[in-house]
């Protein structure tokens, strides 16, 4: 379990660096499509941060793909080199990795649900108002076309069947 093994691994790592990289190239277009939104809904934008909305690539958003890219890279590293903690660690980290993406998954499906849980929750007359569903379709055209829901389903696709592969190779091994 060496070449092929430590490819998964960075083809991973790619995929999860790849939604913080497009984030940081064009959240702030989606982050002021949001803001515009709530304008035209005559709600202030603030909210946005009050409520720890954003649509660009700061905080966790950034920090933990990176993390798990780094992870993977490592991983990869040491299983290239033969190194016995590739395979222990990676038995360790890939269930985890897969089971990160199926919640990451599961929370991109339910977002407009969520969101607007949260804003009826608050008991706040203008966070209940919001058009969850207008002000989630704004953000989202403004990044391209291919974002979403291309590179957002290959991503997933990537993460899911190589993790399951790197899982498979590791019983063979």
């Amino acid at each position: 379990m060496t070449g092929t093994a430590a490819a998964l691994h960075l083809l991973i790592a790619m995929a999860f660096v790849s939604i913080p990289t497009v984030r940081a190239r064009y959240g702030a277009r989606a982050q002021a499509a949001a803001e515009a939104e709530l304008d035209r809904q005559g709600v202030p934008t603030r909210v946005l941060a009050e409520n720890k909305l954003r649509f660009d690539a700061g905080g966790h958003e950034t920090a933990v793909p990176v993390g798990v890219a780094l992870t993977l890279a490592v991983l990869a590293a040491l299983n290239l080199t033969g190194n016995a903690w590739g395979e222990t660690l990676s038995w360790i980290v890939l269930p985890v990795v897969l089971l990160g993406n199926v919640l990451i998954l599961h929370s991109q499906l339910t977002a407009v649900r969520t969101v607007q849980a949260h804003f009826a929750k608050s008991g706040d007359a203008t966070l209940q108002r919001i058009d969850v569903v207008a002000l989630l379709d704004a953000a989202e055209k403004a990044f391209p076309s291919w974002v979403l829901p291309g590179l957002q389903n290959v991503r997933h696709a990537v993460v899911m069947a190589g993790s399951i592969a790197l899982l498979v190779l590791l019983a063979l091994a």
